[in-house]
């Protein structure tokens, strides 16, 4: 299929500049909007077209049924039907910046081989236990596809090697921004420091019942399993929403008053009710903590084994339990993992191990717990009717002390930065240039 032509892109990104300048000179003002609109023809405003043909390629209704399927996750928590019209249209918006990201590459000859992206996604296959055959089931199973992953992994391939291309030809990083970083961060060493994500949903006074009941509706359904990232990127209004609503790590004091005492009273992994700012409302997630320059222990990486417990089917809550609480006894005095094989024989349970387990990637439930175990300890029991374990703490390396990061580090750290927003304004110029035809 012959792609559409790209002006601006095919000359790099200097027409992006050009495009940040004359914004910059005429602003909102030359645009010549009256004051009082009034509006000509039928076309109802609030109708949205489903489809898309994006400089000939076409997206169907299909297409966004099974990208909305897997935005919302195996979950599959169920949109109120006011939303799923708004949820749908952002979804069709992201199909569309991807297929322009692919043309876009295509354009730059940069290629996808197919084999890469069976590659990938025979990863992904992995990551979720499962072969390839059993994880396109599993997709078919939430109502998406292995079309649809594969057609999104070889959108994320392709968008960063363009990316990586403009490092060496476009970014520079000079040695004095490089050392004003250093003394920056030498400078803030022990202050705390949170990552964290928001999506922000803006209302006038009219419309602040219906902002901040859309609001608590998204939390309700993250806190039920729905990914933050995804529902931020559909819903968000704020700059973020590209990034997954990511602010990145920040100090309170560059957070909004509202935000700012929440965020440090929150344990991280908690995701806030809907919050009143100005304009609107705001729902945080508290991604991570930490304090600049300073060691911390959930950076340990844990040498750790699973007794695991299938349950019969029909079990009851009172009966989880009490079988719980007799694998905790057989575990708490076994002396530690030498004897774990003996134990788990004798329990009827499975046994799993695994040397490198960074501490962070466990559930906050169980981080703070077995941080405090010594090596041969057990944790509490944990689960539901259907499966109980205990984890053993067979290894624990701590962390190195914390040091300032090499020149190398932080001059990549800000080329990053700088690739970031270079993509932003050239998707931007992509859209620009786009025949789009809505079906």
């Amino acid at each position: 299929m012959k792609l559409g032509r790209f002006p601006r892109a095919a000359i790099g990104l200097a027409a992006s500049l050009l495009s940040v300048m004359a914004a910059a000179q005429s602003g909102s003002q030359g645009l010549n909007i009256p004051e009082n609109i009034q509006f000509v023809g039928k076309q109802d405003p609030a109708v949205r077209k489903a489809t898309a043909i994006v400089n000939g390629e076409v997206i169907t209704e299909s297409d966004i049924d099974h990208r909305l399927a897997l935005l919302l996750g195996p979950n599959r928590p169920q949109l109120p039907a006011e939303e799923l019209p708004r949820a749908r249209a952002q979804v069709l918006r992201g199909l569309i910046d991807e297929t322009l990201q692919i043309q876009a590459a295509a354009q730059q000859e940069i290629t996808v081989e197919d084999r890469e992206v069976e590659q990938y996604y025979s990863g992904l296959a992995r990551d979720n236990n499962q072969t390839p055959q059993a994880f396109a089931a599993y997709l078919r199973t939430m109502g998406s596809s292995e079309r649809s992953l594969k057609r999104q992994i070889r959108g994320s391939l392709a968008w960063q090697r363009l990316r990586g291309r403009w490092i060496d030809q476009f970014v520079s990083v000079g040695e004095e921004e490089v050392q004003a970083m250093i003394a920056r961060l030498t400078s803030s060493r022990g202050t705390s420091e949170y990552r964290v994500g928001e999506i922000f949903i803006s209302a006038t006074p009219e419309t602040a019942a219906e902002a901040r009941a859309n609001a608590q509706r998204i939390v309700e359904q993250v806190r039920g399993g729905a990914q933050f990232p995804a529902f931020a990127r559909q819903f968000s209004e704020a700059s973020t929403a590209a990034l997954g609503g990511d602010l990145g790590w920040v100090r309170s004091e560059q957070l909004p008053p509202e935000l700012a005492s929440l965020v440090t009273r929150m344990p991280v992994g908690a995701i806030s009710d809907a919050i009143e700012v100005p304009g609107g409302f705001s729902v945080v997630y508290l991604v991570d903590s930490r304090q600049v320059l300073v060691a911390d222990a959930r950076d340990a990486v844990l040498s750790l084994m699973q007794l695991s417990v299938q349950l019969p089917a029909n079990t009851t809550p009172a009966q989880a339990q009490a079988r719980a609480q007799q694998l905790a006894a057989a575990t708490q005095s076994m002396g530690g993992c030498g004897r774990a094989a003996d134990i788990a024989t004798a329990q009827g349970a499975e046994l799993i191990s695994n040397d490198q387990i960074p501490v962070r990637e466990l559930p906050p439930q169980l981080q703070q717990m077995l941080l405090g175990l010594n090596v041969g300890q057990v944790t509490a029991p944990f689960g539901d009717a259907s499966r109980v374990s205990v984890l053993i703490l067979c290894g624990r390396d701590d962390p190195e002390p914390a040091g300032l990061p090499t020149a190398t580090q932080v001059e990549e750290r800000l080329r990053e930065e700088r690739v970031n927003r270079r993509a932003q304004r050239y998707l931007r110029d992509l859209r620009r240039d786009a025949v789009i035809d809505y079906r």
